[in-house]
């Protein structure tokens, strides 16, 4: 059964829905709504959809401004969104051609900006401010894009969006042309390096932008960084360093100076693009200790990114933090607490819609063949890797680097095409393996 319902350039109009108690779908009309399934690790039952409502307001009102014809938009706004369109092009449209989610996107942030105030009257006060961000000193929103879905593009738009207008309005304070970036990891950050136009190609190839446009666009400022460039040592740390170096801590100016560079650094404004944001979070002021899993070091990452970001705009106001992220969500102890998924989440195109419109890789659910059958589906019931066969204690076994994998985890799980399928034996008896997959989602 193929679960890819929609197409990648169309807003979604089928989904599977689950059917509660059983492994199977049912082919459901409409559009997913947007929210996520708290599961319950210690049961098996279905889970409990919580809905994002706020997402759902903002969804509503985009597409009837898209329907509308973008009403409000700059006319450098409203060329770069017939570009991505494909509308009125004589020199051709964009290639690779926008995925819909990408548009949508991109469109929402947008119309957070330039959509008429009387679009967003009420939204904020109805959803208790909650989409302002994380209640500290700059304002965040967060686009929730699955893996696959193209969030590097998006930021490409979201650069060129705001240098091409700044260029063209160069006093118009709702736009910037310097940009900082920040991934959580080297691999990323090298990934990311095609966000600076001055890279030549990378994410503007393909003409992102109309010709008359790239002029304008080479004037965006982009500095990407790694997260740990945004550490610093307080006068805690200073005191407890050994050797001879006896610098004190850095003042916020020059702290903000070596973070973003010379140029950056005397910029009026900067915009801020985090990727994998969920690795970018501040405790909550009501925070009990063991709320978090990440403790120790992985904390101190989390919540340093944010740190960073808090002392630059004492220096040099952040417009607006953007967050990108598949899982926006901060590492609740707690299970099935939902109180730690990001708040200020202005659109959603998470993995069931990418795995829907054949963005994502259809997932297989291995099952033990040998294990029990479950009576209300007749079906054997999910193989659970983690707890079987003292896995858990061999991967919590302090031992030497060049051990081997315990032969559960060395062996592959085979992949058949449906359940209760066998191999074709052309004559001959197969033997009967000890574990299947399953092709139910």
């Amino acid at each position: 059964m193929s679960l890819i319902l929609n197409s990648p350039y169309a807003e979604p109009t089928l989904h599977w829905e689950h059917r509660a108690g059983t492994l199977s779908l049912a082919r459901a009309e409409g559009r997913r709504a947007p929210g996520y399934t708290k599961f319950n690790t210690k049961s098996r039952g279905d889970g409990l959809f919580v809905p994002l409502g706020a997402v759902e307001v903002i969804r509503g009102r985009v597409r009837a401004w898209r329907g509308a014809g973008w009403p409000g938009v700059t006319p450098i706004t409203r060329r770069l969104l017939e570009r991505w369109h494909g509308a009125g092009e004589e020199e051709g449209v964009m290639e690779p051609r926008p995925f819909f989610c990408q548009l949508e996107a991109i469109e929402t942030l947008i119309w957070l900006t330039e959509g008429a105030e009387a679009d967003r009257q009420g939204l904020w006060g109805e959803f208790e401010g909650r989409l302002r961000g994380d209640g500290g000193p700059f304002e965040r929103v967060c686009t929730k894009l699955c893996t696959g879905g193209g969030k590097t593009k998006v930021m490409a738009m979201l650069i060129a969006w705001h240098a091409c207008n700044k260029a063209s309005y160069p006093q118009d304070k709702r736009f910037c042309r310097d940009f900082l970036v920040v991934a959580p990891n080297l691999t990323v950050r090298d990934r990311l390096a095609g966000l600076d136009p001055a890279a030549g190609g990378g994410e503007y190839g393909g003409s992102l932008v109309p010709a008359e446009l790239e002029g304008a666009l080479s004037q965006a400022h982009v500095r990407i960084l790694n997260w740990q460039a945004l550490q610093w040592e307080d006068a805690e740390k200073i005191k407890k360093r050994r050797g001879v170096d006896r610098r004190g801590a850095l003042s916020d100016r020059a702290y903000a100076r070596a973070a973003l560079g010379p140029e950056l650094a005397k910029a009026p404004r900067i915009l801020v693009l985090n990727d994998e944001a969920h690795h970018a979070w501040r405790l909550p002021p009501k925070a009990k200790a063991g709320d978090y899993r990440a403790v120790g070091e992985e904390k101190d990452e989390h919540t340093v990114w944010v740190g960073g970001l808090d002392r630059i705009h004492r220096v040099v106001p952040i417009l607006r933090c953007h967050d990108f992220s598949a899982t926006p969500f901060i590492p609740s102890g707690k299970m099935g607490k939902d109180d730690f998924l990001f708040g200020w989440i202005v659109s959603d195109f998470g993995l069931n819609d990418g795995i829907e419109a054949g963005l994502v890789k259809t997932p297989r659910m291995p099952y033990d063949a040998a294990g029990p059958i479950a009576p209300e589906t007749g079906l054997p019931e999910l193989y659970d890797l983690y707890e079987a066969r003292g896995v858990k204690e061999a991967i919590a076994e302090d031992v030497d680097e060049s051990a081997p994998l315990p032969p559960v985890l060395a062996t592959p799980i085979p992949c058949w095409r449906r359940i209760g399928a066998r191999p074709r034996t052309h004559g001959r008896r197969a033997a009967s393996p000890s574990r299947r997959c399953s092709s139910a989602w």
